[in-house]
């Protein structure tokens, strides 16, 4: 029987952001369907044209989420017991736009968004653009820390490490984003002189694993 080792490599990365997602979201809701999604494309049309009056392309707002639904209030019947009650139709619509790492834009985009009557629920956060190539960076850097690892254990049983046999690795999405927060009250942002202020945010650590298998000689 082959005698193997097993080892799980960890792979760590500090990167700088260079990208700037803005998530927004769209509510809209009316007793009637066709009312609720005409409201809903009112918000979105609204949107793009504020969004479009400071350069950005129609593509650029993104949909990374569109959901109706139906919508109940609970409310007390004469006899004092609750009950659900129909109120309508909620069309909730979740989009993004996103662009090279720019205060002075970001300043301009919020202050333009804040403008708009469709009023949309913003979130900002720091990302980077390629991040295809912080995974690679990752995997290299899971490798060669589970090869180190594999050999040190190998040095100090006395035996060799032999031929790479099996690598296991989970493709699952990771989280590449800045734990820097950004956050600014609608009231503040709808002042009529833009301004900004440079921030620089903080370094994105990125780390994943992937597990080794080697024969020992």
């Amino acid at each position: 029987m082959t005698k193997t080792i097993t080892v799980k490599g960890v792979g760590k990365v500090s990167v700088k952001p260079d990208y700037v997602v803005v998530s927004l979201a769209l509510e809209s809701k009316d007793k009637e369907y066709e009312k609720a999604m005409n409201i809903a494309n009112e918000q979105m049309d609204r949107l793009n044209k504020t969004l479009s009056d400071i350069g950005f392309e129609k593509e650029d707002l993104k949909t990374t989420n569109f959901n109706v639904r139906t919508n109940y209030e609970s409310k007390r019947d004469s006899e004092d017991n609750y009950k659900q009650i129909f109120a309508g139709y909620l069309v909730m619509h979740d989009l993004k736009v996103s662009f090279d790492f720019d205060m002075e834009k970001l300043a301009k985009t919020l202050s333009a968004i804040s403008k708009c009557i469709s009023k949309p629920n913003l979130s900002i956060r720091f990302t980077v653009k390629d991040p295809d190539a912080v995974n690679e960076e990752l995997l290299v850097s899971a490798t060669k820390n589970a090869k180190r690892k594999a050999k040190t254990l190998c040095k100090a049983a006395n035996v060799k490490l032999g031929e790479l046999k099996k690598i296991d690795y989970n493709w699952g999405q990771l989280n590449i984003y800045s734990d820097t927060s950004y956050d600014i009250e609608y009231k503040v942002l709808s002042v009529e002189r833009e301004s900004n202020i440079e921030i620089v945010p903080d370094d994105i650590n990125a780390s994943d694993t992937a597990t080794f298998v080697w024969e020992i000689k």
